[in-house]
């Protein structure tokens, strides 16, 4: 067993303002089944580039076992698919690739044919059973099942499952759920890993979510709550202040000492009651910083610039010798109402 420690991971790409990631750190344990996940653009192939020191980085990112990455660069496509396997693993027994492409279900007779006349899926299997021929290696899968079909897939998933130490980015949600024991997630704030499946992982993520909502509203309650306090007793003071040089009420002076001094106690109140209004609206602000929400689907329908937007002369349609209409005249224009009866098109009908 080792670890691989990530601390204060920042990187983010030339001519980009934002960074990809920002101080983030975790831990792997090498012999974990972890499938990487986060939404498109959060930087997931990015990460496996760094782990294998592909890009300059500020941060530490330290593994004790070299990497190997997937899906490899076949450069001559027409060479023998044992000669491919050769160039990848060239440690490798004709043996021990048999038995990894069995396990995978595919025949071990696409060894003596050229790589370039095996179908996708066979080419993915291949090169996935070459991946698992590298000893003493953590492997980062990315998107093996892009090729494959259901069945495919599901005999990747079974392979997967009996393998160990390696990362593996899927949208595949039922691959993650068959194959993985922990998963490291990148979300909009920050970068977790959870033991589990992906379905354990949705599961944690719905009732966090949904706790952080529930204190969110409340808070929201309370900051509401707080305003108007502070509000009612910074007026109070106001007015309390002002009271001191009133002299309507029989003519007689307040004690402006007294008063002054329930002005200030009641400010004072209203400067307390503004700091806990203060510290609610920043325990508000750290919730909800994960909260995965869609942005609505907005249509902008351009303008049409002429008023007419079909017209028809002599228009006539036959259905191989069968005429469905002939001679037809009409124009539609912007804001009409069409309705077809029978053979006939009525514009703006009456109902």
């Amino acid at each position: 067993m080792a670890l691989i420690q990530v601390k204060n991971l920042t990187f983010g790409y030339e001519g980009n303002p934002e960074w990809v990631f920002d101080q983030a750190s975790f831990q792997l344990d090498t012999n974990w089944k972890t499938g990487l996940i986060g939404r498109n653009g959060r930087g997931k192939t990015t990460l496996l580039r760094l782990l294998l020191g592909e890009y300059p980085h500020q941060g530490v990112i330290s593994c004790p076992v070299p990497m190997v990455y997937f899906p490899f660069s076949v450069s001559n496509l027409e060479k023998s698919t044992a000669m491919v396997v050769q160039s990848i693993a060239p440690e490798c027994d004709r043996w021990q690739i048999e038995r990894e492409l069995s396990l995978l279900r595919v025949d071990c007779d696409v060894l003596d044919r050229s790589f370039n006349t095996l179908s996708n899926g066979e080419q993915t299997k291949v090169l996935l059973a070459t991946l698992f021929l590298h000893e003493n290696r953590f492997l980062l899968i990315d998107e093996p099942t892009n090729h494959l079909d259901e069945e495919a897939r599901d005999a990747v998933c079974r392979y997967l499952s009996g393998k160990k130490g390696f990362i593996l980015v899927s949208h595949d949600r039922v691959l993650l759920d068959g194959c993985v024991d922990h998963i490291l997630s990148i979300n909009r704030a920050d970068i977790e890993v959870q033991a589990g499946n992906f379905q354990s992982w949705q599961e944690n993520r719905n009732r966090q979510d949904q706790f952080e909502r529930s204190e969110q509203e409340k808070l929201r309650k309370e900051v509401d709550r707080l305003d108007r306090a502070a509000h009612r007793a910074a007026d109070w003071s106001d007015k309390t202040e002002k009271s001191k040089y009133d002299t309507r009420n029989s003519g007689l002076r307040p004690d402006r000492g007294f008063v002054g001094h329930k002005a200030a106690k009641m400010m004072k109140r209203s400067k307390t009651i503004e700091a806990r209004r203060e510290a609610a609206v920043e325990e508000k602000a750290k919730l909800l910083k994960n909260l995965e929400q869609a942005e609505p689907l907005r249509l902008s329908p351009l303008h049409y610039p002429k008023r007419v937007l079909v017209e028809a002369e002599h228009l006539s349609a036959f259905y191989g010798e069968k005429e469905v209409f002939s001679d037809v005249r009409f124009s539609i224009q912007q804001g009409d109402r069409v309705a077809v009866c029978g053979k006939m098109a009525v514009v703006n009908p009456p109902c």
